[in-house]
């Protein structure tokens, strides 16, 4: 019997940082309070393939485009500062070293993981404030390679 769906509850959200360039962590630090995480979309760009002779337009698959951002809404507490801040700084760090960030979105439903090596922000960003709301920023990560699906590794402390 076909699995009626898969629900978003238990999904974790993680980063490492390489210690070995272009190699996959073996291990993920797990980012708590995670409201939302937007998709990745892979847009095709076309590349016009048309010659003199052809009278309508003909076209080939270009390489696929990210769209270049990923935004991650997290719930701003004193702890999520605290993890925020010390992604950063492990970012930062990595980065004069000539390594790279790599995040996984993990589902127990699933035996492979969802993985993107991308920049975080610079700073945490001021969050939007209104009445009767939960108080949450949205962190935008600058993609460097979208990696796709792989082995699952559980983000954890």
């Amino acid at each position: 019997m076909a699995l009626a769906g898969v629900s978003t509850l238990g999904i974790l959200f993680g980063y490492a940082v390489e210690t070995t360039a272009g190699t996959k962590p073996a291990a993920f630090n797990l980012l708590t309070r995670i409201n939302n995480v937007a998709g990745i979309s892979l847009e095709t760009e076309q590349i016009d393939a048309s010659a003199l002779e052809d009278l309508v337009t003909r076209y080939v698959a270009g390489r696929q485009d990210t769209g270049g951002t990923w935004s991650v809404t997290v719930n701003i507490t004193d702890d999520t500062i605290a993890e925020w801040t010390s992604l950063i700084s492990a970012s930062t760090t990595a980065e004069e070293d000539g390594l790279s960030t790599w995040f996984e979105v993990w589902s127990p439903y699933h035996e492979k993981a969802f993985y993107v090596v991308a920049q975080p922000p610079k700073e945490i960003p001021m969050p939007e404030l209104a009445q009767n709301e939960l108080e949450t920023v949205e962190m935008t990560l600058t993609i460097n390679e979208y990696k796709g699906m792989d082995t699952a590794i559980k983000p954890g402390n």
